[in-house]
Formats: structure tokens, sequence, C-alpha cells
């Protein structure tokens, strides 16, 4: 009664709905066949465009930080742990309370948040024109989900295991004796006593860490047992996280798994997704691949793969203006080629794969800020050398050094840097007296820019491409958004003439002073596409 009630309202566009976290509220809404409409605010999304780094942005935290106001909390009216009640379990005269406090705190945070919001063009805009028309785009993509072969996964599972085995064998046969590979105590026992490894830092306690970066600049030192060791994590990790957790997580009405995408987590823009996180499944590892492989469209349809190429680079290009830089992408050529060229002194065919290898890692190491230290670190050569690189590179491309100077001199002058489209990261450590916190202040503002432009771009495609399909309706599923690419399921009998609209729309997100180019891969699973 009560939703047959609601129902006209909520699905009309003309009526504008103002909620916290709205996307939830929507999906819960649409498994009863209602399509809300008119989605016009949402205070977790102006908390988190007005600053995102100020607070956490769940109602709690947010009547807390701008109201002065200490919210009921859930586990007060319904208890907690095994005997909670589920709130249609609740009493009418608790439950109402509960239920009417979340929507005058809503109201009144807008009342607080908005007027603030709306006074900076910048992000004010950056809220309306894509945060807000993305909630339903990305309530679509959760509903729809994305299918998954679980006896893929069992097969590689059980591989995964027997490789973990093998390299539990390998690094007993290192230490001279079993141990538990996953306990610390154990580890740093058979490192620092038996093996006598040098000890690389320390815990709070003053014990010898083995920490991940402690194995990984073992392993780096040529040392076999934590390389073994490294291996076995991560394979361990991959099958708790994926091979084992996600058969169990498809949802027996739909047959698919569906993420949830996070648009008020990530600092700079960037969505985040949990359960599944498909955003961290490696793509440079077989086991990665092969865990994409497990990803499959629906029958009769094709997957189709399109991504974004050196995005951040080429925002690099356009924010800085570099005229090399420029000419290199205008021109279409290998940007690590064309800057191993620059800093190496050599004609473009002449690049060696050691020189184009060098200078990738420069491209992108700039990009987050990386210091000498850590550049040498990457490249295996003396902090020297890799200082003589960046000076070099600085030399090729004066463009990037100012703009890197003028991009650290704004964020300490106003606290904050932004993005082309206008979205602000504050920098609250920028003028920190603490020199780490500072030097990891300013390494985000100059890469902040660029990957929040990118996250930028792609949301804007993302709006854009959901709105051709659900105004031509051609048989194209837009089901999953990981970095810097879009996935989709495509008919087979359409799928040539819809990659090359897909691939305009994308390419057409963003009017920057170079191409944007994007890459689109098809096949018959998410590895084959990609």
């Amino acid at each position: 009664e009560v939703l047959s009630a609601l129902k006209p309202v909520l699905e009309d566009p003309e009526k504008p709905k103002l909620g916290q976290h709205l996307k939830y509220d929507m999906n819960v809404l649409a498994n009863h066949g209602i399509e809300v409409q008119g989605v016009a605010f949402d205070t977790m999304l102006e908390s988190y465009i007005y600053n995102s780094v100020a607070t956490r942005h769940d109602m709690d935290s947010l009547a807390r930080n701008y109201l002065d106001y200490s919210t009921i909390k859930f586990e007060e009216i319904a208890g907690k742990g095994a005997k909670q009640l589920t709130f249609d379990q609740v009493p009418l005269e608790q439950a109402a309370p509960y239920a009417a406090e979340d929507a005058d705190i809503t109201l009144r945070l807008h009342d607080h948040l908005w007027p603030l919001l709306s006074k900076q063009k910048g992000p004010a805009s950056v809220f309306s024109d894509i945060e807000i028309p993305l909630v339903p785009v990305l309530s679509r993509i959760e509903r729809t989900g994305v299918r998954i072969d679980s006896g893929v996964l069992g097969k590689q599972s059980r591989r995964m295991a027997e490789r973990m085995a093998e390299l539990e064998e390998q690094a007993y046969g290192v230490a001279g004796r079993s141990f538990n590979m996953a306990s610390p105590k154990q580890i740093g026992q058979i490192f620092f006593e038996e093996l006598d490894l040098p000890v690389v830092s320390k815990t709070p306690k003053g014990a010898p860490s083995t920490a991940e970066s402690v194995l990984q600049e073992l392993a780096d030192q040529g040392h076999e047992l934590p390389s073994l060791i490294l291996q076995h994590r991560g394979l361990a990790k991959l099958r708790s996280t994926y091979t084992d957790k996600l058969p169990g997580m498809i949802n027996p009405d739909t047959g698919r798994v569906h993420t949830s995408y996070h648009q008020a987590v990530a600092a700079t823009g960037r969505l985040s997704s949990s359960d599944p996180n498909l955003q961290n499944i490696p793509v440079r590892t077989d086991e990665g691949r092969r865990i994409r492989q497990a990803f499959i469209p629906r029958e009769g349809a094709i997957m189709v793969a399109a991504d974004y190429s050196q995005i951040e680079l080429r925002i690099m290009s356009h924010l800085s203006g570099d005229k090399a830089l420029l000419k290199a992408f205008a021109e279409g050529r290998d940007i690590h080629r064309a800057t191993a060229a620059e800093v190496f002194g050599v004609e473009p065919d002449d690049v060696t794969n050691d020189q184009r290898r060098s200078a990738k890692a420069i491209n992108f190491g700039l990009i987050y800020g990386m210091s000498a230290f850590g550049l040498a670190k990457q490249l295996g050569v003396e902090r020297g050398t890799a200082q003589e690189y960046i000076d070099l590179y600085f030399d090729r491309y004066p463009g990037v050094r100012s703009f890197m100077d003028n991009i650290r001199e704004q964020a300490h002058e106003v606290g904050y840097v932004e993005t082309v489209f206008g979205r602000r990261l504050y920098l609250p450590e920028i003028n920190s007296r603490n020199g780490q916190r500072r030097a990891a202040a300013e390494r985000t503002a100059i890469n902040a820019p660029m990957q929040g432009t990118a996250a930028d771009i792609i949301k804007r495609a993302m709006i854009e491409v959901d709105r051709w399909i659900r105004q031509t309706k051609p048989d194209v599923t837009m089901i999953m958004q990981v970095h810097d690419e879009l996935v989709f399921e495509v008919g087979e009998q359409c799928v040539e003439d819809v990659i090359p609209e897909i691939v305009s729309m994308m390419e057409k997100a963003a009017r920057l002073s170079v191409p944007l180019v994007v890459d689109a891969g098809r096949g018959a699973n998410w590895d084959e596409a990609h």
C-alpha cells in the first residue's frame, strides 16, 4: 500500500530528490519495481566534493562534523551481534524516530553544505555535471552485475594451491627446516638469527621488521627466501580474495556477482569497489589474467573492454603545456620511446628496450612525484645516475618542471589543487612542520590533478555511454568500471558497429590539448577482451 502510494512520486523526474547515499536506496527500491528518478542532491556527495579529506562521509560522521549532532545508532534500536533484529522487527515506536531522524538530518546537512558548495564554481559543477548524473549509472551497473565461471575459478584455485605447496617446499629447503610461512615471529627468527640476513628496518618495539616492504627490499637484494615468501603471500591473497571467494558471491537470483562502487572514498575522485573489489585484480601477472578469464558475458554476447591509453601522461602534457610532450602526442609517437630518445640523446629508432623501460619508469615516476632515490630503486641503478636521468628529463621537458614547481607553490599558498574540471583536493599537511608529511603532500599535489582529471574523464564517459545505451537501445550493457577501463557485454550481431561508437564517445569525454586515445578489445572473457 505504502509502496504503491510512493511509486509515482519517486518515479517522477520533475520532483527533485534529496538523500544521503541515494544509490543504496535506489538499489533497494529497484528490488521492489521502483525506478527512482529526479535525483538532485546527495549529502554524502556534497560533503565529498566540498572537501573529500575533512571527514568520512557517512551520516553519523557528517552530523557530528557539520551539525555537532550525535545520531541514534542502529545498534541502539536493533541490538548487536547474532541477536540483532532486522529493521522490520524493530517496534514502530523506536523505528519511527530513528528513520525520521535520518530524513531530518539529511535535510539539515543539505541546508548546511549546499550553500558552501554552490559558492565554489568548479566543485559545484563537478557535483552537478559529474557526480549526481553518475549515481543512476552506477546503480544500473551494480544491479546488472557480471557473470562468473566458477568452474574456471575452481581449476585456478587448485593450480594455485599446488604452486603454493611447491613454494613452501622450496622455502623449507632454503631455510633448512619447515616453518609457518604466515608467522612474522618464525620468519624473523630464520631471517635474522639463522640466515643472518641484513636488518632493513625495525618495528616500534625494536625487533627486526618482516613487513612486506622489508621482504621486497631483501628480495630485490637477491635473497631467495624473502622472494619465495612474497610469491606465496601473493597467491594466498588471490586465492582468499578471488578464486575461493567469488563463487560464493554469485547471487542465486541473477547468477551474477554484484560489486558496490564507492563515489566518496578515494580522495582524488577515483571510484573504488568492494565485495568484490574489482580494482585489485592484478593485470600484469599470469594469475591475475587467469582470474579475469573467469569473467564471461551472457549467452550470445561478447565481452568488450575499452580503456584509455596513457591517460595520465596525456593529462600531464595538457596541464604542463610542454611543447616537446605535446608534439610527441600530437604525432601519435610512442611516448616512452620519445622520452628515451630525448633523455639518452639517441634517435627514436635506436632506443633499446632497456632505455624504453627506464624512460617509462621516469615518465610514470615523475607523475607520482618520485624522488631520485625511488627511481634508482625501481631501475636498479645508483642514486646519482637516477638523478642525472631526472635532470636530463627536465632539461628536455622544461614545461613539466615549471608545472610541478607552480603546482607545489599553489598548493602551499591555497592549501588545495584542482583537476581540469574543477574538482578540489585539499592538502592539510602541505605546510606541515614535519618534513616527511610535507613532502608526501607535495607529491600528492603533483599527482592529484592528473589522477583526479582521469577519474573525471572516465565518469563523464560513463554518463555519455549510458545515455546512448538508454536512448538508442543497442544490445549493449555496461558491466564494469576498473581504473581507466570500461567493460561491456555486447550482442554478437552488433559488436562491429558498437565498438567504434563506444571508442568515439570515450575519446570525446574531454577536450584536451592532446588527443585522448582509447584501445578496445573483444573476447570470450575479460582477459581476452583486455
